[in-house]
C-alpha cells in the first residue's frame, strides 16, 4: 500500500520510515534544522513534550523562546522552575512580564495537581514544568489532560530519565554545545533518529537567575508568583 494511502485511512497511521503527519496544531520551533525533524514541522500542541537536560541552564529556555513568544498571547506558566524567573529578560524578548506566571508548590503532589489544572482550564498558551522525579502514571494523567487543551506543554526532566518509559509523544535530549545546544531526538512519531542536531542559539538575557537579589531588583516587573496547593481549589490558575 502506498505510504500516502495509510494516512488517508487514518491520520494516526504512518510507515515507520516516515514522519507522522501532525494531527493537531504545531508551533514552529524557530530553528529550521530542528523543525525539519519533527512531525508537522514544529512543537506539537495538546500533548506532552519532554526536554531531558544534561544539566539545568544548558539553553532550554532559549530553545523554547521562539515558541513561547508565539504562545504568549495567553499566559505562560512556569511551574517549579529551578531558579528565579527574570521578568525584564522576558520583556526584552517581546513577552509581557504580566503574562508570565511563576507557579510554586510545596509538595510534588501539589505541583502535579497544578499542572493538571492549567491544562484542563486551557488558561495558558504554554506550560513549562520542571520535575526531577515523576512517575509514569503521573505523566499519563498529564498527557490525558494535555490532549484536551491547546497548550504547549513541556516537562523538563534530567537526562538520566531517558531510559524510563514515558507516554510523551516527543522526547528530546538537550546538551550544551559550542554556540548553542546539541539535540538527540529520543522519541517521535516516525523513524528513530540517530543523528545529533546542532542548533545554534543566539545569546539572550538570563531568563532564570539563581540570584535572590534578582527578586528585589526586578520586584516591580517580576512574574506573578502563585503558591499552588491541591487543598485549595480556588488557587487554580
Amino acid at each position: 500500500m502506498p505510504a500516502a494511502a495509510l494516512q488517508d485511512i487514518h491520520p494516526m497511521l504512518w510507515r515507520g520510515s516516515q514522519l507522522a503527519r501532525a494531527t493537531g496544531r504545531v508551533v514552529d520551533t524557530g530553528y529550521p534544522t530542528l523543525s525539519a525533524e519533527l512531525p508537522g514541522g514544529g512543537w506539537p500542541i495538546g500533548t506532552l513534550i519532554e526536554l531531558l537536560l544534561q544539566q539545568s541552564g544548558v539553553g532550554e529556555m532559549r530553545l523554547l523562546r521562539p515558541a513561547l513568544i508565539v504562545q504568549s498571547k495567553k499566559s505562560i506558566a512556569l511551574l517549579q522552575p529551578p531558579q528565579i524567573p527574570n521578568a525584564l529578560a522576558f520583556a526584552y524578548l517581546g513577552m509581557n512580564p504580566a503574562q508570565v506566571m511563576w507557579l510554586r508548590a510545596q509538595k510534588s503532589a501539589d505541583a502535579l495537581w497544578s499542572a493538571e489544572q492549567v491544562l484542563k482550564t486551557g488558561s495558558c498558551g504554554a506550560l513549562v514544568f520542571w520535575q526531577q522525579h515523576i512517575r509514569t502514571e503521573s505523566l499519563r494523567r498529564l498527557q490525558l489532560a494535555a490532549q484536551s487543551s491547546e497548550t504547549l506543554f513541556v516537562v523538563v526532566r534530567p537526562l538520566a530519565s531517558a531510559p524510563d518509559s514515558s507516554p510523551a509523544s516527543l522526547r528530546i535530549a538537550v546538551r550544551p554545545a559550542e554556540g548553542g545546544v546539541a539535540i538527540d531526538i529520543i522519541k517521535r512519531k516516525g523513524p528513530t533518529s540517530s543523528q545529533r542536531l546542532l542548533v545554534a542559539i543566539e545569546p539572550s538575557p538570563i531568563l532564570l537567575s539563581p540570584h535572590t537579589r534578582t527578586r528585589r531588583k526586578f520586584s516591580d516587573a517580576r512574574p506573578a508568583v502563585i503558591e499552588q496547593t491541591s487543598a485549595d481549589a480556588e488557587s487554580a490558575p
